[in-house]
């Protein structure tokens, strides 16, 4: 296993054990508890990234990714979806063309 699956495996297990977290001793619980705001967070983050992306340092881009992919893991907690969830749809688009799974969308 990688270390980004090993420690992304850490984050989701910490993230689902802030379920039953006090709120008011825990940003997770407190973002878990409000699905809504853990999407908005979840979207500044992909600005910052995308900012950082585009200013090209590297830092940057690594700081804000962490950033991104904590609170895309809180969302998905908070909507009940798993990595394996994740992986599952990963997995059905395995050995497709991008351009090709992009136009066998609906629109």
């Amino acid at each position: 296993m990688s270390r980004f699956a090993e420690v992304l495996e850490r984050l989701a297990a910490t993230i689902a054990a802030r379920k039953s977290a006090d709120a008011g001793e825990s940003y997770t619980a407190q973002l878990l508890s409000d699905p809504v705001r853990a999407a908005k967070k979840l979207g500044e983050e992909a600005v910052e990234t995308v900012i950082a992306a585009l200013g090209a340092d590297k830092g940057a881009i690594a700081a804000e990714s962490a950033d991104l992919i904590y609170h895309w893991l809180v969302v998905l907690a908070a909507a009940g979806v798993s990595l394996d969830d994740v992986a599952a749809k990963l997995e059905a688009r395995e050995g497709t063309s991008g351009l090709d799974e992009k136009a066998s969308r609906k629109p």
